[in-house]
């Protein structure tokens, strides 16, 4: 009965909105450029031109470039749903169970919100409407809507780890991972819709093909990756492909041609064939590689090295690695975040420094001096963010 009465509330509410020891980190930092090796050579071009609108699953929406998955999450392409929305960075602490809000324009903390145990990832809704935080060992959802900054009622659900939502809106797809299954749930509600078993350790990270009907997900403890049928009541697991490490964030290149996966034990990034679904080569960036982000131009990748406090920009058109931002001698933990509405900015926390982190991405040095957060901050979301629609993480926008 609690639990029915939390998910009608959270209907209700979301229905209301409309359409280790801390080390200090300061602004000294030092760019080095850096060659990564290419051993399977200059990348194809794009032969499908990431599919036409006749080839998408039902219900997801057509892109309005061919050549570039991210065509609507260019700088300041804001949907109408959020262009009102205060820009804010939501800093889920892992080990305060709290969530952090940073003030974009003061870079300034102005809120601390308790939420429940062991919060991961602080994931917008497909909508746009709504904040969900992840309480991973709290068996629990926080929702904020970011607009007004009102916290509604957690909604109870099984090991949260991580959040997503399929391309056409119908599904959120909770990643459990000490479960080894992905639930999907109502996208409002987060009602319980069925559940598929998947036969891997640390099911973490996703990304979605443009078509919207499969997605390849990593297993951290097993290193392996799963392609995964994501039709509409017919999910299942359709491949394993077993790259080793401990793979961690996926995202799929502008083209649609393949997919990168950050790996914490490998120090850099497999490059996956998104066709074939293998392996094409492994490009080194740094120690503990571990989130991505693509610029708001498409042209490039973040990756946040947590291990050795640098960013490797990786040049998506050639598979190397452009240039390497070290923050203040490799001293920091920059672990996950996202992109500002505007490019410029590129917002990381500082997982093992407990601060968040505003870099330049003009010059890859620090805008600021590091904020400081609570402890363990983890998958933070900048808000509002460009695009139509979220697949969900920390901010995956198409």
């Amino acid at each position: 009965m609690v639990i029915l009465t939390a998910m009608v509330l959270i209907a209700i509410w979301v229905g209301s909105r409309g359409g280790p020891k801390a080390n200090t980190v300061n602004a000294s930092e030092t760019t080095r450029s850096t060659k990564a090796s290419a051993s399977a050579g200059t990348p194809a071009a794009p032969a499908t031109c990431l599919g036409t609108p006749s080839s998408y699953a039902p219900g997801v929406p057509p892109n309005s470039d061919c050549h570039n998955i991210y065509a609507a999450d260019g700088p300041n392409q804001l949907s109408t749903t959020v262009v009102n929305d205060p820009p804010r960075v939501y800093v889920p602490n892992l080990q305060s169970n709290s969530v952090t809000v940073i003030d974009q324009a003061t870079n300034k903390v102005i809120q601390t919100i308790p939420v429940g145990k062991q919060p991961q990832h602080v994931v917008p809704s497909y909508d746009l409407k709504t904040l969900w935080v992840n309480n991973d060992k709290g068996n629990s959802l926080t929702p904020i809507d970011p607009q007004t900054g009102a916290v509604g009622a957690p909604v109870a659900v099984d090991d949260p780890y991580n959040l997503y939502f399929t391309p056409d809106g119908t599904r959120a797809v909770v990643m459990a991972e000490a479960l080894k299954r992905m639930d999907f749930r109502d996208p409002h509600t987060m009602a319980l819709l069925h559940t598929v078993q998947v036969p891997c350790s640390g099911l973490n990270h996703m990304d979605f093909s443009p078509d919207g009907r499969t997605a390849v997900a990593a297993c951290e403890f097993d290193g392996q990756l799963l392609l995964i049928d994501m039709t509409n009541g017919q999910e299942k697991v359709l491949q394993q492909l077993k790259v080793g490490g401990m793979p961690q964030d996926v995202k799929l290149s502008p083209d649609g041609t393949v997919y990168y996966v950050a790996d914490m034990q490998v120090n850099g990034v497999h490059v996956i064939d998104a066709t074939s679904f293998r392996e094409l080569e492994v490009i080194k960036t740094g120690k503990g590689a571990h989130g991505l982000y693509p610029s708001r131009d498409g042209t490039k990748l973040y990756v946040s090295n947590r291990g050795e406090g640098s960013i490797s920009v990786i040049d998506f058109s050639k598979r190397k690695v452009a240039a390497t931002w070290v923050l203040n001698g490799g001293k920091g933990s920059p672990d996950m975040g996202g992109v500002s509405a505007d490019g410029k900015i590129l917002w990381l926390s500082g997982r093992y420094d407990n601060e968040m982190y505003a870099i330049d991405t003009a010059t890859g040095k620090l805008i600021t001096s590091p904020i400081k957060v609570g402890r363990e901050p983890h998958g933070a979301c900048v808000w509002p963010q460009p695009g139509r629609y979220s697949i969900g993480h920390t901010g995956v926008m198409r």
